[in-house]
């Protein structure tokens, strides 16, 4: 296994409120025991334009920057730390384990852009209220089946495969949108939701989130609920 660089590794990410891809890659790597050093730049705004060329070929958060490597797009990131960072395991040893674990990840990678552009990631908000399309209702379906199948093969209360992998990294937008948004989900997918909302990493990333000053109108998606 290469040695790990010596310098932290640079994460360069977007607005910690809204941008889902960058809570991946900076989750796989607090997850791995690395706390890289963090560059926010604010998404949708003349700085994002200035500065953004500087860090990343693809003009696109989340980049990894280790030394002399640069290393884009969330998943990449998350493979590349599993290989660099081995001694906390990212993906489960058992093989047909893990094989569902990385047809998660690249599902999540690839799809659900119905869920995605309809009901952004936003730390900020709880129980808004929306309206989910049939579109919208088949993603939020097959994600709900996804995480009750990796519970049961597992045989998982907690994480979706035994121990923290990084299909929960790639999940982790998913259950902010769950609870920023009124919908009606199982109770296996509220357990998982749950198990999440306790995690330090995660709730760490999401005080920062909403302390940030920065507010992107198209991203502020429905209406709060009464109580």
């Amino acid at each position: 296994m290469a040695a790990a660089p010596q310098e932290p590794p640079l994460l360069i990410c977007g607005n910690r409120n809204y941008s889902s891809w960058s809570l991946r890659a900076w989750l796989v790597l607090r997850k791995a025991a690395v706390d890289p050093e963090v560059v926010v730049l604010p998404m949708d705004t003349p700085e994002f334009e200035a500065r953004i060329g500087d860090y990343s070929p693809t003009r696109r958060v989340p980049v990894l920057r280790m030394g002399s490597e640069c290393i884009w797009d969330s998943l990449a990131i998350a493979e590349t730390v599993s290989e660099r960072f081995g001694d906390v395991p990212l993906w489960p040893e058992d093989p047909q384990l893990r094989a569902l674990g990385r047809a998660m990840a690249a599902e999540m990678h690839s799809g659900f852009s119905a869920l995605r552009e309809a009901l952004p990631m936003n730390c900020r908000a709880r129980q808004r209220s929306v309206e989910v399309s049939p579109p919208v209702s088949k993603d939020i379906q097959r994600i709900e089946a996804l995480w009750a199948q990796a519970r049961q093969q597992s045989d998982s209360s907690g994480w979706l495969l035994g121990d923290f992998s990084i299909a929960d990294a790639m999940f982790a937008p998913v259950v902010l949108r769950f609870r920023a948004y009124a919908l009606d989900l199982s109770d296996t997918t509220r357990s998982y939701c749950d198990h999440w909302l306790k995690d330090e990493d995660l709730q760490h990333w999401i005080g920062l989130g909403e302390q940030e000053p920065w507010v992107i109108d198209h991203e502020e998606v429905g209406e709060p609920t009464l109580e």
